[in-house]
């Protein structure tokens, strides 16, 4: 499971990159800017919490964190994205759902790091 965090976390840097770019010179605007953001920041995060997952952090729950991170990534970023491309979002309450996820993540990250890796 580690990879495919650490996958995600690639395609999420990959993500944040273009729409850095688009916001940029492109249609979108504070929306895209948003989404860029939140998905750099949280591709570092991904990174981080696969590296530690089994070191320091308790694997079950770091994998835990992964997936909440990178389901409220899709959701929230995704909600911004579509909206600033089409004018309407994935479905209602996307954007706040993810959000929850996102934070759930982090709470995950540090429910981890308290309960550690037990050998």
């Amino acid at each position: 499971m580690d990879r495919a965090i650490v996958a995600c976390a690639g395609l999420a840097g990959l993500a944040g990159v273009a729409l850095s770019a688009l916001a940029a010179h492109g249609p979108g605007g504070p929306n895209l800017d948003v989404a860029a953001r939140f998905l750099l920041v949280h591709a570092a995060a991904l990174l981080g919490v696969a590296a530690l997952s089994g070191a320091i952090l308790a694997p079950r729950l770091a994998t835990l964190a992964g997936l909440a991170m990178m389901l409220g990534l899709v959701l929230f970023c995704g909600d911004l994205v579509r909206r600033a491309m089409t004018g309407s979002g994935l479905f209602p309450m996307a954007a706040p759902t993810g959000g929850f996820a996102l934070m759930a993540g982090w709470l995950l990250v540090a429910v981890a790091a308290l309960v550690g890796h037990r050998a």
